[in-house]
């Protein structure tokens, strides 16, 4: 990269890396933990690794208009704990993040509480050691933890949404909004499952991050059903408290229940279709609840809580042990900001 621009961003001279640390907390640029100090090296390593020059620009905020540079990017990735090696998925995050259906501006704003979610497949979550297994939700993984943790402190420090200034309205918030990244446990699929990058239209030996506006998961065990049914059962308990209009809701599905989809042969389409004529409800019901009808699915005034079959997202994720499955709603449930797939460029 030597005729690559240089760096442009502002140096502070400080005496050790204790002195920058505090000096990140003392300016604000922190998250609440500690940051790695970016200095020139780690940065220009940083960009290296994914062939970026530091003037590329990865990403705008649609509303905002801000960009986002690969060496803006890069700083935060440093700042998060990142291995060089990480920071192709962080380019591609940034790229989907700013799309204009994810609606940055109005998950950041909100008092929902969204955070950001990612969901990595493809050979890049094998190389790069992104767990998908025991406690994937679950700290203990340097490429969980630092990526997803990236990611918040481009969206604090290049777009300036924080929650000490008020520009991050969340009411409660949740733990996600410091890191939420995990890999799609590939390798505990039904045999009749296409990766979660298929299924949304890139090629089986791609790699990809697909980007959600999570809000906090509905974690739930069922040990007792062995059927497909049994389990969405499961599910659509978790589902209903949701209301109406969900578009985008996310099954994060164990490998234990997602065995028994196998052995029975189901395929996604028919747990979205399933789960689309479970969560049904008499508009009598729905409405004393303060939930209005909205579009009516059936007939005779039976309303589904899913917009349709396509709105459930499963994926699987998690350790073999136990059958622990969850329910992650989207923020607007879906209707403002849908899910986005970018696959990550090679470094190579």
């Amino acid at each position: 990269m030597t005729n690559e621009p240089r760096l442009t961003s502002n140096s502070i001279e400080v005496v050790s890396a204790l002195e920058a640390i505090e000096t990140y907390f003392e300016k604000g640029w922190s998250d609440g933990l500690p940051v790695v100090p970016p200095t020139p090296e780690a940065v220009s390593a940083t960009l290296e690794a994914a062939n970026l020059s530091p003037d590329a620009i990865l990403g705008i905020e649609p509303v905002k208009g801000a960009v986002i540079t690969a060496e803006k990017a890069a700083i935060n990735a440093v700042m998060a704990g990142c291995k060089p090696e990480y920071m192709p998925v962080v380019a591609a995050a940034v790229d989907a993040i700013t799309a204009p259906e994810f609606n940055l501006h109005g998950i950041t704003v909100s008092t929902m509480g969204a955070a950001i979610l990612l969901v990595i497949n493809g050979p890049i979550a094998k190389e790069l050691e992104i767990n998908s297994g025991v406690s994937a939700f679950g700290p203990g993984h340097r490429a969980n933890a630092t990526i997803g943790r990236a990611i918040r402190l481009i969206v604090m420090n290049v777009l300036g949404t924080r929650s000490d200034d008020g520009l991050d309205k969340a009411t409660l918030g949740h733990p996600g909004k410091y890191t939420w990244c995990i890999a799609e446990n590939e390798r505990a699929l039904p045999d009749n499952w296409e990766p979660m990058h298929v299924t949304r239209g890139l090629g089986e030996s791609e790699s990809s991050v697909t980007v959600f506006s999570g809000l906090s998961g509905a974690q739930f065990g069922d040990h007792a059903s062995n059927t497909p049914e049994g389990i969405l059962d499961s599910f659509a308990e978790r589902i209903y408290p949701l209301g109406l209009g969900v578009h985008e809701v996310i099954l994060a599905i164990c490998p234990e229940h997602a065995a028994h989809f196998d052995e029975a042969g189901w395929t996604k389409q028919q747990i979205g279709q399933y789960l689309f004529d479970t969560v049904r409800k008499p508009e009598s019901e729905w409405v004393p609840n303060g939930l209005p009808s909205g579009i009516k699915n059936g007939g005779e005034g039976v309303i589904s809580s899913l917009q349709s079959p396509e709105s459930v997202i499963p994926i699987v994720v998690g350790g073999d042990g136990g059958a622990w499955s969850a329910v992650i709603p989207t923020w607007s449930l879906g209707s403002r900001s849908k899910a986005v797939t970018r696959k990550i460029q090679s470094n190579g």
